[in-house]
């Protein structure tokens, strides 16, 4: 779909018509999806997480400013929706089977990579989960967080020298 129709289901959706947002649904569902599993790790969680960002979107979309501001602000809903999660992750027992085959991973290498990802700010993790994990291109990144594409690599750039600093690589 290119950008004047789904601009133009934008428009239709922010006026209540809900044939036009399942048509949104439809377009954007995988990259919320992908981009949920890649935070989370979780496929149930990803799911959980990208129905809720629906819902709410479809609550809320009559607010929306600017049809072309939908992706962005689409996915900083669900962005919030993965902190919210992330966050529970830490207050949630964890549960241990006893019987279990551990694959030979180096899990403290691992945890580290995390915490230098954790220790990022809000903007350079939502950059790096679209671009590395989400496979989007610098350029679609960009456009989806209403960016330059310059000042998007010059982001994700600093990021990734804060992880390789972090990690000493």
């Amino acid at each position: 779909m290119n950008l004047p129709e789904e601009e133009l289901l934008v428009k239709r959706a922010c006026n209540h018509d809900t044939d036009a947002f399942a048509q949104l649904y439809e377009t954007i569902y995988k990259d919320l999806y992908r981009f949920a599993l890649y935070t989370l790790g979780d496929p149930a969680d990803a799911e959980d997480v990208v129905s809720d960002t629906v819902t709410d979107a479809f609550a809320t979309i009559h607010k929306l400013r600017t049809a072309a501001a939908f992706r962005g602000w689409i996915f900083r809903i669900l962005t919030n929706k993965c902190k919210i999660r992330l966050k529970n992750y830490t207050k949630r027992p964890l549960e241990l089977d006893t019987d279990i085959q551990m694959p030979d991973r180096n899990y403290a290498e691992i945890q580290d990579v995390r915490n230098a990802f954790a220790r990022l700010n809000e903007r350079e993790r939502l950059i790096l989960s679209l671009t590395v994990f989400a496979g989007y291109s610098n350029e679609e990144a960009a456009s989806l967080l209403q960016l330059k594409t310059g000042t998007l690599r010059s982001i994700k750039s600093r990021a990734m020298d804060k992880l390789e600093s972090e990690l000493k690589l």
